[in-house]
């Protein structure tokens, strides 16, 4: 990652050692190229816009002033989707204009992002929420730290009054902030800030799939599973211009959704164990008899022993289902999924299944002989029965689930 991050860094550095030196006086239009130019821009500023037209001129202002301070050959990308004047403002100040064939915020970038010839990236929304004008401090950490992604924090920063629903500032990022850096190890402060800047060697390196408000939340989530660097500045983040296209509780759980399905180690694997192993014990501790202090378990905690186990297994079963089908950004990493997606067939797991089973069928089959010999009377309920009843139960699931991971696989 430091060979490919030095070699980025001197081409950009050669550039702009030569912009410096031969175009120091030059103007933001100066500097700025056009999609056809044969000039290589070493910037690229992209936004995504829905009707814009209240902020977008303030937005290129700021950004031709960052580009102006950093004496930058740069382009500024628009991936619009509006029906009002934005696109005109933004071609009559210089911006390149594409229009994505496709509906989506997260799509909206990625058709830009593709399209871009900048060593490195700037992205961020057109409502004047985002300071473009601290475009060269971003920068400048970015090659200062070698990271290979730069965030710029609202919530280490400052949050001018009205810019951010109280409910998003203390409940709904700080969340998703928390479930982000758990399951995907980013260590960030402000997961979905939108203004960052990366290499374009980071985004060749992320799979960026996503089309929606989590696009967000997958380019910090793949980065952090690719082992990306990711660092921060604080920022100040001001009230929008235009009215908000944002759905709170419908996008925030599109985040959440997106966070837990592509980490199937949290979602089943985890749960899944836990559950197999507390069922398990209280199985053991009941068929036994022994005692917890002054509590002895007895028929009915069996019982629950025998759904919690059965149930653990079945959610830990999706996990491997999950891992093999969907191939997930972050894939379960404990040793006992790890093990069964590597090595698993259908012929050990069947058989494994089968051997389950048949343990559980021979006590079973014991049983009803008993019960006919008796002439069909009653028959005592007996922890070993029930355990017998569980192992049949659990090696049947297991027979099943191996055909099922054999055709997904």
């Amino acid at each position: 990652m430091a060979t490919t991050t030095d070699t980025l860094e001197g081409s950009a550095e050669q550039t702009i050692e030569q912009t410096t030196t031969d175009r120091a006086s030059r103007s933001a239009d100066e500097l700025l190229v056009g999609a056809d130019s044969d000039t290589a821009p070493v910037l690229s500023v992209v936004m995504p816009t829905l009707n814009e037209e209240d902020g977008i001129r303030t937005c290129i202002d700021w950004i031709k002033n960052a580009v102006e301070e950093l004496q930058l050959p740069a382009e500024i990308l628009i991936s619009d989707s509006s029906t009002d004047r934005t696109p005109e403002i933004a071609r009559e100040m210089g911006a390149v204009v594409v229009e994505p064939d496709g509906k989506g915020y997260g799509y909206a970038y990625r058709y830009a992002f593709e399209r871009t010839r900048g060593e490195y990236i700037v992205m961020g929304d057109a409502d004047t929420t985002y300071d473009f004008t601290q475009i060269p401090r971003l920068l400048n950490h970015l090659k200062e730290s070698g990271a290979d992604i730069v965030m710029g924090s609202r919530l280490d920063g400052e949050i001018k009054e009205g810019a951010m629903p109280t409910l998003h500032q203390y409940i709904g990022n700080p969340m998703l902030t928390r479930f982000l850096n758990t399951f995907y190890r980013a260590g960030v402060s402000d997961a979905h800030s939108g203004f960052r800047i990366f290499t374009r060697d980071a985004y060749q390196r992320m799979d960026l799939e996503t089309t929606g408000m989590e696009f967000a939340s997958e380019m910090i989530m793949d980065a952090g599973a690719r082992d990306l660097q990711i660092t921060e500045v604080p920022i100040i983040y001001h009230e929008r211009e235009g009215e908000e296209t944002l759905d709170s509780f419908r996008d925030g759980w599109r985040h959440v959704r997106f966070m837990l399905v592509n980490a199937p180690g949290y979602l089943f694997s985890v749960p899944g164990m836990l559950l197999t192993a507390f069922g398990a014990a209280v199985l053991l501790i009941a068929h036994a008899g022994i005692d917890i202090g002054a509590m002895t378990l007895g028929i009915h905690s069996m019982i629950a022993g025998s759904l919690f186990s059965i149930l653990g297994v079945q959610v830990g079963s999706l996990g491997v289902f999950a891992t093999v089908a969907s191939d997930p950004i972050q894939k379960p990493n404990d040793a006992v999924t790890s093990w069964i997606t590597e090595y698993a067939t259908l012929e050990r797991g069947a058989s494994a299944g089968l051997a389950v089973f048949t343990v559980g069928a021979v006590y079973a089959s014991w049983l009803i002989i008993d019960w006919a010999l008796s002439g069909f009377g009653s028959v005592p309920f007996t922890t070993s029965s029930l355990l017998a009843f569980t192992a049949i139960v659990i090696g049947v699931q297991l027979v099943f689930s191996s055909f099922f991971l054999s055709s997904v696989n």
